[in-house]
């Protein structure tokens, strides 16, 4: 695996720990409220000490996060990463100077070996006698034997490791608002490859050391924070003019510059994204929108968000969150900032200029931004999941290309055997914004909020064995519903059911794996049996049977066994479209009744031989024959 994809998984695995902060953020911002004056002083202890034990136990949330993220969700690496950690507490404590304590590093450390350690030795094999620690049971004997070894050398090492940080936190603090300036660029930058959770784990939870009331260390800027650190929260209060003014105002941008035909489903989708963004700080599904069609503009993105770290810094504006810089986490957390009113007039002036530039940029280099060509708006499609799901698997390259399929905020994230039979354009019909490739198989797709939703419909097909057969596009054109076919016949599904295409080049392929049954003499149409049993009837145009003069040339003959792709017909499109009724080319099931459940693509622009158009799950399992 490559360096990049490892670091993926990485990424993926650290940022799981910090979805409990929202948690910890509530419960402090309820404690904080004058519950002694209202008669309920009880409240307001149980609440800060439930959100101040989040922030204390931190380092086992991510020891354990981390394992069971980079484990496949494996209990034994999450109890494994959980004793070293037990392990380590005890022997810093006893035989260190009284200075060390547990961070978030070292809980990262124990997870990432963990989860490793489950990795390689899950399945390993002893000498009978010691079997019982075989298997998955060797990771908890492994993680015992080398937390106390390395917790033993940590006693010595720690303070070396602490003297670097409060290095790194000088130097950070003698480049003042430049340091900033960077910071803000790389983390833009790493949003794009998912990456940024490892970069903010060193400033989020590493940087900075402050001492509270109990006596207890707490260590970065988000910790800090929370725990009332005056000089916290300067890693964190530029992103809320970028989350909450700037992405929305591209948003905007993007629905202004839509065509007229497209922008109602575009202002649907991109509204929603822009409020999504304002409240929590979820910014992918915009970014996403221009970062391949404009990495120029991304990059002056990165830059501008830099600059927003500067300005911030400049003001002397503190202020943090538990999640993102939406908000919900600028209001919630606002009784613990400072200056923070300034981040408004700020995320204001920043909206309008990206709002104008974006605007200006789109229509003056003819960026292909959602809306500006056909077949690039997502959807709002959330409650069809279960039934895209079998198409974005076989976009993805079927069942035996899926290695592991995780998901984060935004994005799937998947281990695949081989990235280059992924069907890219398949995926943003289905509702993509951008696929990732990081090479190694490590492969990233962003679905917006809906990620989550896919990977659990994705993973039930990966672990069940449905009779499924999965048909390409047999045209190049745009797929349209059976009922809009101007043919009353194949409207009304009185030959079968499916659906139909505007074909814009006159060559016809093979949707499925089969048989050529039959082959019409006009040869405008052509009957395919596949090996599950499914008659598929491929008509070209609409009232074609009777056109005279050769205008469709068959390479195939009846009986011929074809697949996916494979050329059938080819026809004259321009007399076609002159002379017959429609050009209208249906793909119907003529036995119907074999079908149990029906899924379709998004109906917009398909390629000649694109995957996943169309999927049937059948009402028996005897399929045998090919998968398609």
């Amino acid at each position: 695996m490559n360096w990049l994809g490892s670091l993926q998984q990485l990424g993926r695995a650290v940022m799981l720990p910090t979805m409990v902060l929202p948690s910890a953020a509530i419960l402090l911002c309820v404690g904080s409220l004058p519950w002694a004056a209202w008669g309920l002083p009880g409240v307001a202890e149980v609440c800060t000490w439930a959100g101040q034990g989040i922030f204390y136990f931190l380092p086992y949330l991510f020891a354990v996060g981390v394992a069971w993220g980079l484990a496949n969700q494996a209990g034994p690496a999450g109890l494994g990463a959980l004793a070293g950690m037990f392990i380590y507490d005890q022997i810093t404590r006893h035989l260190g100077n009284g200075g060390i304590q547990p961070s978030t590093l070292i809980g990262i450390i124990f997870g990432m070996i963990a989860g490793s350690a489950y990795n390689r030795y899950k399945h390993i094999k002893l000498p009978e006698i010691v079997q019982f620690f075989g298997g998955s049971r060797f990771v908890l004997l492994f993680m015992g034997l080398f937390s106390a070894l390395f917790s033993w050398v940590m006693v010595f090492i720690a303070p070396l490791l602490q003297k670097a940080l409060n290095e790194l936190t000088m130097l950070m603090a003698h480049m003042g608002g430049f340091g900033l300036f960077l910071y803000g660029i790389l983390y833009r930058i790493l949003t794009a490859f998912g990456l940024h959770h490892l970069l903010n784990n060193v400033f989020w939870f590493q940087l900075g050391t402050y001492k509270i009331p109990s006596g207890s260390i707490v260590q970065g800027d988000l910790p800090r924070y929370f725990a009332g650190d005056p000089t916290a929260g300067t890693f964190m209060a530029g992103l809320f003019p970028i989350m909450m003014f700037a992405l929305p105002g591209i948003a905007l941008a993007i629905i202004q510059e839509a065509r007229e035909d497209l922008k109602p489903k575009v202002k649907k989708t991109f509204l929603t994204a822009a409020l999504v963004c304002f409240l929590t700080g979820v910014s992918e599904q915009i970014e996403f929108a221009f970062l391949f069609a404009a990495p120029y503009l991304f990059i002056l993105h990165s830059i501008l968000s830099g600059i927003a770290m500067w300005i911030t810094y400049a003001l002397d504006i503190h202020h943090g969150f538990s999640y993102s810089a939406g908000a919900i986490d600028y209001l919630l957390n606002f009784h613990l900032s400072h200056n923070a009113l300034l981040l408004i007039p700020i995320g204001l002036g920043y909206g309008l200029v990206y709002y104008f530039l974006f605007r200006w940029a789109i229509r003056r280099f003819q960026i292909p931004t959602p809306g500006r060509e056909e077949g690039s708006t997502l959807e709002d499609w959330a409650g069809n999941i279960p039934y895209q799901a079998p198409l974005i698997l076989e976009a993805l390259g079927g069942k035996d290309n899926i290695v592991q399929v995780e998901s984060c905020i935004t994005r799937l994230r998947l281990t695949v055997k081989n990235d280059r039979i992924i069907d890219g354009n398949a995926l943003k019909l289905l509702g993509s914004a951008g696929l990732i490739k990081l090479g190694g198989g490590n492969v990233q797709v962003v679905f917006g909020t809906y990620s989550e939703l896919i990977r659990e419909e994705v993973n039930k097909l990966l672990h069940r064995d449905l009779p499924q057969v999965l048909f390409s596009a047999p045209v190049q054109g745009k797929m349209i519903p059976i009922e809009e076919v101007p043919d009353h016949i194949f409207a009304a599904k009185l030959v079968g059911d499916g659906v139909a295409f505007m074909p814009e080049k006159g060559e016809l392929v093979s949707p499925v794996y089969g048989t050529i049954m039959h082959l019409y003499p006009t040869m405008h149409a052509i009957g395919i049996s596949t090996p599950e049993g499914l008659e598929v009837l491929l008509h070209i145009g609409i009232d074609t049977s009777q056109l005279k003069g050769g205008h469709f040339t068959a390479v195939v003959q009846e009986g011929d066994a074809v697949e996916p792709g494979q050329l059938l017909v080819k026809f004259d499109i321009n007399y076609i479209r002159s002379h017959a009724s429609s050009l209208a080319t249906p793909m119907v099931i003529t036995n119907p009744d074999r079908v149990k459940s029906w899924s379709f693509a998004p109906f917009k622009a398909v390629k000649k031989g694109q995957t996943s158009v169309m999927s049937v799950v059948l009402h028996d399992r005897n399929v045998g024959g090919l998968e398609s």
